[in-house]
């Protein structure tokens, strides 16, 4: 289990406000202490009895409230760390400018704690030269300051300036907080809990799908988001490992904390991969990679022909990325990865079912694990939830995990650990 700590939260006054009560549950039921400092404006999107519900502790907003115990003294004294979220431009500005003008920051100017702030504002804020200088301020002065996540804004806006998902910032505070401890009985050495078992270790993750150009404006492609393989990033880095990610093209931002690479046909990735594979503990093959490539690209668009003539288009396949990280390993054993994982995003019919087909597919990779998921037109890409089934090449159990993408992560995390620990 996680050693506790005293936590902070602060909260901004911005409308992303809503999205911080996940990352408190994230921090309580990781055993830490949780003290929610709000701003007075941030409480007109977040009322002071969800986040006193939540965290299970008082909540005050001014240096007059609980006096008795010089309370912004002693919150920032006692504070491990101090995360803020969504941290506003005004906010950030007061920040800079070492102003104590509400409980909030007094706390930060009377703690030594490192300090994390998560932005959430419109771009054009974010953007602004007055926004650009604070940030470099705070930055020089050892604050943390998280780019935000690109995407829809309130309103009809999108760009820079969405607060990044609470999955997202809980990987990303993880290096500020100590690593797992383990309880065991006096006497009596245990593993790793296989949630908790990844710090110190490299896992590769690829995530999103490969897409195979034929004209300077078509391409083969996948209905990959990349959802899954973000998630799996997250999870990693949460357990305390450090995560190459090698994505291809995604519809989902890019955990924070990541070392990132990235590709977008299959030769690029498996390049990527390759790369990113040295000295690394486990490779996790989340991306679609598309089996097959065409043989030509036309170097101009191809246009129609006639009233019914349409062009042949003539097709090669891809390289097995996963048989070739199992052949290299098998010429290379102390070059990594140390474990691999693959994906089967497979469709029954009448000659198999899913697991037949995916249990035919292990052998034939050779990989050490394979995750398995069906996959239609509701099912898998795309979808905020998923169903999964591990198959192990040694002929353990099947691992059988269900429920959101990020749930579904932190199942396969703990089972990589145990196995990565044996």
């Amino acid at each position: 289990m996680t050693a506790q700590q005293r936590i902070v939260l602060g909260i901004g006054g911005g409308i992303a406000a809503y999205k911080v009560a996940s990352l408190l549950r994230l921090f309580t039921e990781s055993g830490h202490q949780v003290d929610v400092v709000p701003t007075e404006s941030s409480l007109q999107f977040v009322g002071k009895a969800t986040w006193e519900a939540l965290s299970g502790r008082p909540v005050n907003t001014s240096v007059f409230e609980a006096v008795e115990d010089v309370n912004h003294v002693r919150l920032g004294q006692d504070a491990d760390l101090i995360v803020i979220a969504p941290a506003t431009a005004d906010l950030m500005a007061r920040l800079a400018a070492g102003m104590a003008n509400d409980l909030l920051t007094n706390t930060v100017l009377a703690s030594r704690a490192p300090v994390v702030l998560a932005p959430a504002m419109h771009t054009g804020m974010w953007e602004n030269a007055a926004t650009t200088a604070n940030v470099a301020t705070l930055r020089s002065r050892g604050i943390t300051v998280i780019d935000p996540a690109v995407g829809r804004l309130t309103g009809k806006d999108t760009g820079a300036g969405r607060l990044p998902d609470a999955e997202d910032l809980f990987a990303a505070v993880q290096r500020f907080l100590p690593p797992p401890t383990q309880q065991k009985p006096p006497g009596e050495a245990a593993p790793p809990s296989g949630e908790t078992a990844l710090t110190g270790r490299t896992i590769v993750v690829s995530a999103g799908g490969t897409r195979e150009p034929l004209d300077p404006v078509r391409f083969l492609g996948n209905r990959s988001s990349g959802k899954q393989g973000t998630a799996i990033a997250r999870a990693a880095l949460a357990a305390g490992a450090t995560v190459r990610l090698v994505a291809a093209h995604l519809e989902t931002d890019v955990p924070e904390g990541v070392e990132l690479s990235t590709a977008s046909t299959a030769l690029e990735l498996r390049d990527a991969v390759t790369e990113a594979c040295q000295g690394a503990d486990a490779v996790i093959m989340a991306a679609a990679v598309a089996d097959f490539r065409p043989a030509d690209y036309a170097g101009t668009k191809i246009k129609k022909v006639g009233e019914d003539g349409a062009p042949t288009v003539s097709l090669v396949r891809n390289p097995d990325i996963l048989a070739g990280l199992v052949g290299h390993r098998r010429q290379n054993p102390d070059a990594g990865p140390g474990l691999i994982v693959g994906f089967a995003a497979e469709t029954g019919d009448t000659h198999g079912s899913v697991l037949e087909y995916a249990r035919a597919k292990l052998t034939r990779k050779g990989c050490d694990l394979l995750v398995v998921n069906e996959v239609s037109t509701t099912l898998g890409f795309g979808t905020e939830d998923n169903t999964v089934t591990i198959l192990a090449a040694d002929g353990g159990p099947e691992a059988r995990f269900a429920g959101t993408k990020d749930e579904v992560a932190r199942g396969l995390i703990a089972t990589l650990g145990t196995l990565l620990n044996r």
